[in-house]
């Protein structure tokens, strides 16, 4: 008889648009699919994918290698959502990689599971570990590390973490040199059962940057509010990337018309 995580399985569907395969499913069925992996001790790699990763990964080869060998690849943004429709391919949900990584940590800490925090600044990963220890516990952190490394201290940090006997991986930084590093070395860190890329998560949970309202999330405008907060640093990511990302998706739909 199949267990409902099996029927799960079968019910999903994933799709591909603009060079980029996503899955189509909910936030719960990818957390199933999480405690799934954990518990037979398998490896999930996660990658979530929005509007600007998904304009880098029609020039960038290695990044469009990275992600599209991944796992599971969640819709981040409401604006592949929306393109999925647009495209007759419509996704079920967004699952926002904050979101998903919020959940995990919560589930970690019932489960007894440790979580690796790899990424951001030192000021930032450390008050993020120490808000987990005081919301949680201290046992839950199986290490954790800072964003900024050489070339040359790769494999030493991949050591570390591999002998961190974590459950989870969580990595903050920038893209595409967080997918490239944990698509070259999910080998190495096979005992790792979940490793994801997690972005700027580090910087909104400890509290460094604010997130967008919720009916700004829902409507699609997290961008801009996010654009609105540092608008020297992220005019070309958002507003050139999304203007760019729109033409794609309106091409695309003119060469199917």
């Amino acid at each position: 008889m199949d267990s409902p995580f099996t029927l799960i399985i079968l019910m999903s569907k994933r799709i591909h648009i603009l060079n980029t395969n996503v899955d189509s499913f909910t936030m719960a069925e990818t957390l199933q699919k999480v405690d799934k992996a954990i518990k037979n001790k398998q490896q999930l790699h996660h990658v979530a994918v929005n509007a600007g990763k998904i304009v880098a990964m029609q020039t960038n080869q290695e990044l469009r290698n990275s992600v599209n060998n991944s796992d599971i690849i969640s819709p981040d943004g409401q604006a592949v959502v929306w393109a999925s429709k647009t495209l007759g391919k419509p996704l079920k949900e967004r699952v926002a990689g904050i979101d998903l990584m919020e959940n995990l940590v919560a589930y970690a800490f019932e489960n007894n599971y440790k979580i690796y925090l790899f990424g951001a600044k030192e000021d930032v990963v450390t008050t993020l570990v120490s808000k987990y220890s005081k919301k949680y516990n201290s046992s839950l952190i199986a290490g954790y590390r800072n964003g900024y490394y050489t070339k040359d201290e790769e494999p030493k940090i991949v050591e570390n973490i591999a002998k961190s006997k974590a459950q989870l991986l969580f990595v903050a930084i920038t893209s595409p040199k967080k997918e490239n590093f944990l698509y070259k070395y999910k080998e190495a860190l096979k005992d790792i059962n979940f490793i994801m890329g997690v972005g700027g998560s580090f910087d909104v949970i400890s509290g460094k940057t604010k997130r967008a309202p919720l009916w700004m999330q829902t409507t699609g405008l997290e961008w801009f509010y996010r654009f609105l907060q540092e608008p020297k640093r992220m005019w070309k990511r958002y507003l050139v990337g999304n203007t760019k990302f729109i033409i794609l998706v309106l091409k695309e739909r003119l060469k199917r018309s």
